[in-house]
């Protein structure tokens, strides 16, 4: 959902009231939005993704849906993986880009507002972004020195540099099957 046509500063977007009800609202290019209401798939891939990165040995920490004030942008990437320094000590936004912003496409999400979103992100200091279609079972992935490469299959996940994570494209759809019987 889109408010008015008016396009905001990040200072009036965030004196609106409810910019943080479920789903929460982000402003991209002064345009307000509110991200689209989660399916049962995007959870999955939220979970299993957060479960994983935290599960390893590395000063990295992932975050479901926390929000990113960036110099003119207010983001909330389905999955935030920042270094535990700059983890936010104070129940606050984490200012600036996040190290790795992780998205999960939606039916009914715009590919090219996310792929600006995730643009937004590595201008401001993002290292590496994912979008991940479940739909099409590839993972895009964004880099501030390299082109975008487009994953599928046995395909192995770039990850961070700090972070010793070996995963495949495969491995992460195979998230979505149910464990229960």
């Amino acid at each position: 959902m889109t408010l008015a046509a008016k396009l905001l500063t990040l200072r009036e977007f965030t004196h609106l009231p409810n910019i943080e009800e479920s789903p929460a609202w982000e402003l991209l290019d002064g345009v307000p939005c509110q991200k689209p209401m989660p399916t049962i798939h995007h959870s999955r891939l939220q979970k299993w993704l957060v479960a994983t990165i935290d599960n390893l040995n590395s000063p990295y920490e992932a975050f479901p849906e926390l929000r990113c004030v960036l110099s003119h942008n207010s983001v909330v990437p389905d999955v935030v993986v920042i270094h535990q320094d700059r983890v936010p000590q104070d129940n606050e936004p984490l200012k600036g880009a996040p190290d790795w912003a992780i998205e999960i496409l939606s039916r009914d999400q715009s590919t090219t507002k996310v792929i600006a979103k995730i643009q937004s992100c590595l201008q401001e200091g993002t290292k590496l972004g994912w979008l991940i279609d479940p739909e099409e079972k590839v993972i895009m992935v964004f880099r501030p020195d390299r082109p975008l490469a487009l994953l599928k299959g046995q395909a192995v996940l770039p990850v961070i540099s700090d972070m010793e994570l070996l995963l495949t494209v495969e491995q992460v759809f195979d998230c979505l099957q149910s464990n229960k019987k």
